[in-house]
């Protein structure tokens, strides 16, 4: 799939000079020379922010990811605010769930809680195709978002088939996923059924985004660091293998994520992405020894060093950019979301820092 819109793929396939195709965040997906190290944050668009509780206030979480004025603003907030070198739309995991007819809420204070949890083939049935009609607010946003941003790139956002099956089966947030885990090892031909399809749902929500100008697209699965890397590979990376090459013709980088997945570094990176994201908890050297050197990576602040002293933050910035180095392409991140009492001037001033300490002296590259 090419299309025309800036940022992405020209009919020809060609990227566009200029642009978002041609900016610093990008580039580094792609292991292309970079002016800088790009940097954005996950959550960057969210709760540390005061003008995003402003604007949020008295609005429900999902309805707020379908009003696309709204989700564009939310997500330009940390842009103009902060300085950073990609937008990630404004979204939830669980939005292409409930436009595939699962009933569902997200619970101030709690999360995603689905009303009657997945156990059998026929609760599977229930789970509906998605195409653009679905959700014509996302489509939407994205575009208002891409006209607004101008050459700066827009991230697109998913949840992996995994981490949305464990909402579904565990009917909310689970610190053991046991029951995720009792039907994976218990009935696997259902568990199968079920991430198949959710990796077709997930891979429609992409692919709506793709053709509506974003620049990239992020897959994030959240709980994959519950499993040992024998159950993943056998168990959740043929789904997520399945979203990423529906995307390997769509023009754009594709990044993976996951929080505790030291481990499953390696197999993350096989299942397809062009980018691998890194906790905190694995030195970016490491990861890159785990991944290949055939990947770019993501990474990786622990989200709590913002809470530091600015002597410690710039400590670790600067170690985190050092072990960076040792990959083929890096997009400074946090090793998960900002965390929402985490002080926005702090973020701000980790932009500019990242952005000063790895400018190339005379655009080197």
């Amino acid at each position: 799939m090419t299309t025309d819109t800036t940022g992405t793929a020209a009919r020809d396939g060609a990227p566009r000079p200029g642009g978002p195709a041609d900016s610093p965040f990008v580039r580094a997906c792609r292991r292309q020379p970079v002016p800088h190290t790009p940097v954005w944050f996950m959550r960057q668009a969210g709760r540390s922010l005061p003008e995003y509780r402003e604007i949020r206030a008295n609005v429900a979480m999902l309805e707020s990811c379908r009003r696309p004025e709204l989700v564009s603003e939310i997500t330009l907030q940390p842009v103009r605010r902060h300085g950073v070198d990609a937008a990630i739309l404004f979204s939830d995991i669980v939005v292409p769930v409930a436009a595939a007819g699962v009933d569902l809420d997200i619970v101030p204070g709690t999360g995603p809680v689905v009303a009657e949890p997945v156990r059998t083939a026929a609760d599977v049935e229930r789970i509906r195709p998605i195409g653009r009609d679905d959700v014509p607010y996302v489509d939407e946003a994205v575009r208002l978002l891409v006209a607004e941003l101008g050459d700066t790139p827009l991230i697109g956002f998913a949840g992996a088939p995994f981490t949305l099956a464990s909402y579904l089966v565990e009917g909310g947030p689970s610190r053991t996923h046991a029951k995720t885990k009792a039907m994976m090892y218990g009935d696997p031909e259902l568990w199968h059924a079920l991430c198949g399809r959710l990796a077709d749902v997930t891979l429609a929500f992409l692919r709506v985004q793709v053709a509506a100008g974003v620049s990239a697209v992020q897959l994030f699965d959240s709980w994959a660091g519950a499993l040992s890397e024998a159950d993943y590979r056998r168990f959740v990376m043929p789904h997520s293998a399945k979203v990423l090459a529906g995307l390997a013709d769509a023009g754009v980088p594709r990044i993976h994520f996951g929080v505790g997945t030291g481990e499953l570094l390696g197999a993350m990176g096989e299942a397809g992405a062009d980018v691998v994201g890194v906790d905190w908890r694995t030195p970016l050297d490491v990861a890159t020894r785990r991944i290949g050197p055939d990947k770019a990576v993501q990474g990786n602040l622990d989200p709590t060093t913002l809470f530091a002293p600015w002597p410690v933050v710039e400590a670790e910035v600067r170690r985190i950019l050092a072990e960076g180095r040792a990959a083929p392409g890096h997009v400074f991140n946090l090793g998960h979301g900002v965390l929402p009492e985490t002080d926005p001037d702090v973020l701000t001033r980790v932009v500019a820092l990242v952005h000063e300490l790895s400018a190339a002296p005379a655009d080197r590259g």
